[in-house]
Formats: C-alpha cells, structure tokens, sequence
C-alpha cells in the first residue's frame, strides 16, 4: 500500500451527469423576510404539475380473467396515469422534473398555474439523479425559474417547496435546510438535500428554493411510513441538477468523467493493517487495462485520500468527485 500524488486524466462514461455551480453568496439575515409572500407570486407560475399516461401492454388482472377480450378478439392495453411536479427553467419552455415522474410514459402534459396544458416531449433523462427535462411551445410572457447555489446553503437556512402534492397544485410549504450530502442509497452519486420542508407524493420534480426565491434543490425523495410527508424529504441538489439540466439540454445525454478503477471501502480494521491513522479515504482494488488511473500509475492497494484538494473520506467520496470532471480533464490524487 502506498499514498501517492498522481495527475490523472479524466475519461469518459456516457449515459449518465455533472457539475458546475453559480456563484452567488448566501442570503443574510437582513435579507429574508418576515413572509415568503412575494416571492411565492412571483414564482408560482414558473411551477407546473405533470401528468403522465403510459401504456402497458401484455398486463393480466383480474378483469382480463372475467372480461378477457376487447371487440377485436384482443386483450386490452392497461392505462396508468401518475401525478408529478416540475418547473420552468428558460423561456424557451425547457421544464425540469424528476426522471421517475416521466419514465415509460406514452403521453406527457403539464398544468400551468392559470390552468392552462400544454403536450410536453422528453428532451432527456438520467436515471443515475433522477433528472428529466421536458419541452413545451413557449407561452407568451413565459415564468422561468433561476438556479441557485445549493453549495452556499447552510444548514438552518430557509426552504420553500412549491409544487402538486396529491394533485393539489400550487401547495407551498415552508422549512429549513435540515441536512446536506445525504447519501440514501437511490444510486451511485446520491448527495442529496434534506429538509423538513413538507413534500409528500406527486411533489416529485418540483423547486425547492431558497429565501430569495433562487431554485437550489429538486425535490425528488421522503422518508415515510404511512406514504405522506413527517417532515423528513430530499432534494437533488441545483449543483447536480443545472449540470445534468445544462448536458440534457444541449446534447440529450450525460457524460460522466471516471477514473478506471474498483474501489473498497476503508474498515476499522483495514486500516490498522495498512498502517493508517484512520478509516477514511477509498482502497484501490483493482485498476482497469488501459485507464487514466493505470495511466497515471495508480495500482492495487493505493489508498486515495484526497482528490483535486478535496478530502475523500469514503468511496462514495471518490465516486462523486470522480464524476463530477468533465472527461479530458486533469486531475491530481
């Protein structure tokens, strides 16, 4: 085993996210107001619900059993309808969702706040955040949102959630920040947002803002024992979210940077046989034929603690930040 400083060159996964973050300051205290009022009118119709339809074909139930054919001799098509939120991200009429919310769906429509709906297409999605973007024809005078910096969040800070919870459109709730980088064990770049902020089913892809109106999360996740809200939800963070968005958008599909290597996490007792201080930081495994890390000279039993000046405390760690390069790029471990 050997700690090491390597430059690395980032490689590239295709089909799944990353990063790129504003630069705003966090709000002071001076700066929220005694009610969120103002800024619920004024982002409310940037706010849509999403109704999905899709067609299952080949499903048996019991109807099929009693009823079983329809005129032609044919088993009938299942329809199932789902509920979701989303938001307005550019005038251009780009909506931001969840990925579950419009996975498989055969028809899409979105519900404005004056009522109105719109047919939306499916610009991309990626399952690893649980990102999706639609599109509709722009409105006239259309409300977009504005991206926010989930990494100038501090712990405390005020959220809003705004979105379809139940088909209830327009809900708003308020809470804090409870939590952040989060990993709930929904995939491999988990880092999510947690707030008490009340999210129940069908806010799935909705905003959620910060005091100054700014979207820094979308809501994507609860912990729940009954099915409705105890004040325990998270949110794909806007840093996650604008890059996936931003890849969808322009391309349609996501590219990922990586380093080439399997990776163990660091025990206790690991790391007393390898000599170390603590368990923190990421076991290399093995090293793939051909990779930037076999590249740059990693090998099996290095330890990687660090990535780019940041601390890696676990796998989870490196696999984020890993990720998070754009392919090309250099790095150093």
């Amino acid at each position: 085993m050997s700690y090491l400083s390597r430059n690395l060159c980032i490689g590239l996964i295709t089909g799944a996210l990353m990063l790129s973050t504003g630069g705003l300051a966090p709000a002071t205290a001076q700066e929220i107001p005694n009610d969120f009022s103002a800024i619920v009118r004024q982002k409310l119709p940037a706010v849509v619900a999403i109704t999905t339809r899709q067609i299952i074909q080949d499903q048996t139930t019991l109807n099929d059993f009693l009823n079983p054919f329809d005129g032609g001799g044919r088993i009938q098509p299942q329809v199932r309808e789902a509920l979701g939120s989303g938001f307005v991200i550019s005038p251009e009429g780009y909506i931001v969702t969840n990925n579950h919310v419009v996975a498989d769906a055969t028809e899409i429509h979105v519900v404005f706040s004056d009522k109105e709906t719109a047919p939306a297409r499916l610009v991309g999605r990626d399952p690893a955040t649980d990102i999706a973007v639609l599109k509709v024809e722009p409105r006239p005078n259309m409300t977009a949102t504005a991206w926010g910096d989930s990494d100038a969040m501090q712990t405390g800070a005020w959220t809003i959630a705004i979105g379809s919870p139940f088909g209830l459109g327009g809900t708003v709730t308020v809470g804090v920040l409870s939590a952040r980088s989060r990993d709930i064990q929904a995939g491999p770049y988990d880092d999510f947002l947690q707030t008490d902020a009340s999210i129940n089913r069908g806010n799935s892809g909705g905003p959620l803002f910060n005091a100054r109106g700014e979207v820094i999360g979308v809501n994507t996740a609860i912990v729940s024992p009954s099915g409705g809200s105890i004040g325990i939800g998270f949110a794909v963070p806007s840093r996650t979210a604008r890059t996936v968005v931003d890849q969808l958008i322009s391309t349609g599909r996501i590219e990922r940077g990586f380093i080439g290597v399997r990776l163990q996490e660091i025990t206790p007792s690991i790391a007393e046989a390898l000599g170390m201080p603590g368990a923190k930081g990421a076991l290399v495994a093995s090293v793939e034929a051909g990779s930037p890390a076999q590249k740059a000279g990693i090998q099996a039993g290095d330890v990687i603690t660090r990535f780019n000046d940041k601390d890696i405390q676990g796998v989870h760690d490196l696999t984020l930040a890993a990720a998070s390069q754009k392919p090309g790029s250099k790095v150093t471990v």
